[in-house]
């Protein structure tokens, strides 16, 4: 071993790909063998092949990353997502490893996993910091909910027979109103999510803004907007028709009564990322996405 136990990595894994148990099984050994301490959620580690040296932790709070120094997420979007709500809560770094499609928060592939064990080793990444939006829902004048997110708080329609009817409103001025069938409130991060499937710009990622991305609008006039960072966004859903819903990150829920307002502002914790690559943002665009960029030749020299 080259390293002693001082040190300890959390490891989430999407136990119900066949990948990410193969991904944890290399990780978790290649980590032991350094002498890296890891810890796993009980539940996760009846379904992954792991060594006896593992540390198991019976609640999923974010007391139990205390000690780590890196949070490791194999997974898809929405395990990586589920990583970021540990993150947040105990302000460990989230370094992402992609087993799904697009994967925008991780910062390596499956087939980088060596890299990843090498460079945690080493110590050898860097940590940023990405910009949060916070959440409340007023009702009758009263908070009845709060919450946040990393990429986005849409308020939607909660059935198919009916649009949304909504007013959008920016540091207390009213906007425009209309119906539709959602409205994104977005953070840089989640411009390549939720927001990019709607419609709106990509935003990269050490812009702060926030963005305000109707979805499938009836309306002339329903363009994105981009806003300052300081800005305070706020969607009411109007009293007379059927209410909405609010999703946050799509992974946390809550039904709208009539006449609701959704405010969003900047978040007051950010999540920390890990990242292992120097490479720009508009390279990992390209790759994402697979852009056509054949036929390049760069600047003149």
């Amino acid at each position: 071993m080259t390293q002693n136990r001082a040190r300890t990595v959390f490891l989430l894994a999407h136990t119900g790909r066949p990948a990410a148990i193969r991904s944890a099984e290399l990780v978790v050994k290649g980590l032991l063998r350094e002498g890296i301490g890891v810890r796993v959620l009980e539940y996760e580690a009846a379904d992954l092949p792991l060594p006896e040296e593992v540390e198991l932790v019976k609640e999923a709070t974010p007391q139990c990353l205390d000690g780590c120094e890196l949070l490791i997420v194999l997974g898809g979007d929405g395990t990586l997502l589920r990583g970021a709500e540990f993150a947040r809560a105990s302000g460990v770094p989230m370094l992402g490893v992609n087993l799904g499609r697009v994967g925008f928060l991780a910062e390596a592939e499956r087939d980088d996993l060596d890299k990843v064990v090498d460079r945690v080793v080493t110590k050898a990444y860097e940590v940023e910091e990405r910009m949060t939006v916070d959440v409340v829902v007023h009702s009758n004048g009263d908070i009845v909910h709060t919450d946040w997110a990393l990429n986005e708080a849409a308020v939607q329609k909660a059935g198919a027979e009916k649009l949304l009817e909504v007013v959008l409103e920016i540091d207390g001025r009213p906007v425009t109103g209309f119906g539709c069938d959602g409205i994104v409130l977005s953070t840089p991060t989640g411009s390549t999510a939720y927001a990019f499937s709607a419609g709106g710009p990509v935003v990269w990622p050490e812009v702060e803004a926030l963005l305000m991305v109707p979805i499938s609008a009836h309306a002339l006039f329903a363009k994105p907007l981009v806003t300052s960072p300081d800005s305070v966004l706020a969607v009411e859903v109007l009293p007379h028709i059927p209410p909405g819903v609010l999703w946050c990150d799509g992974r946390r829920t809550v039904e709208l009564p009539p006449g609701a307002r959704v405010e969003v502002r900047r978040g007051a914790v950010p999540v920390r990322l890990a990242r292992l690559h120097h490479a720009s943002f508009t390279d990992r665009l390209v790759a994402k996405f697979a852009l056509p960029v054949s036929g390049w030749r760069g600047a003149p020299h």
